[in-house]
């Protein structure tokens, strides 16, 4: 049985934040799709559940978007944790990337913060973060105090003006000829997906541009992908 191993999520936060993520369960672990995607269920389950909070003044104010996120990925730990406990998982049962983007619109303001690889756009600057085929995946840590583990994340992007933003789980690097085709030119699939702005006003913008790299330049990637891109 295949499975992809890949995941996401775009769930709003109310009327004034959204979230988006993907995950990419780690291939050698075991059921490897199961990680990132209980991830991405519980994500949605905790934007839906922040969004009834703020809708009835039973959620707590944050002074910073950073702090937002990381009630976030606070809430996330907790309810693995109980996940894990009551499926009795063993650590290679949970091993995914994540890559979460919260935009706040009303600030226009956003953060991304990257666990393990993958590949971010803002606003036309690329940022690939490649470990070496070894990620940081976020089961790793799920028995550390959460504090300091979130005091240790460095790969994390703040954003002032969120115009153009893209995640991208790192399937992404690894388009490949795998047919012919008549078309001269060279297409660059990163570019293509992630800045040319041809129709944008479709919500199936990039499963459109999935097919046009297959069909007309012969590219696929050749491991799981998932994208999200966030253009205001």
């Amino acid at each position: 049985m295949n499975h992809c191993d890949d995941y996401f999520v775009i769930s709003e936060i109310g009327s004034d934040k959204i979230l988006c993520a993907v995950m990419d369960g780690c291939t050698m672990a075991i059921d490897s799709y199961f990680a990132s995607t209980v991830v991405g269920k519980i994500l949605r389950k905790i934007s839906k559940t922040k969004g009834y909070k703020e809708l009835y003044g039973l959620e707590a104010a944050f002074s910073t978007i950073d702090d937002y996120l990381k009630s976030i990925l606070e809430e996330l730990f907790k309810e693995l944790n109980i996940i894990k406990c009551q499926l009795m998982l063993e650590q290679n049962e949970l091993l995914t990337t994540l890559i979460i983007l919260l935009v706040d619109k009303i600030s226009n303001q956003g953060i991304v913060l990257v666990i393990g690889d993958g590949l971010v756009s803002i606003n036309g600057a690329i940022t690939e973060f490649d470990q070496d085929n070894r990620p940081d995946y976020l089961g790793f840590h799920f028995a550390e105090q959460f504090e300091n583990w979130y005091k240790m994340q460095t790969q994390k992007i703040f954003i002032n003006d969120v115009n153009d933003v893209s995640i991208a789980t790192d399937g992404i690097t690894m388009f490949a000829k795998v047919a012919e085709n008549n078309i001269e030119d060279e297409i660059d699939p990163i570019d293509y997906l992630l800045h040319d702005k041809t129709g944008h006003d479709s919500d199936d913008m990039l499963n459109l541009k999935m097919k046009e790299l297959e069909h007309i330049y012969g590219l696929k990637p050749t491991d799981d992908l998932s994208v999200i891109r966030f253009i205001k």
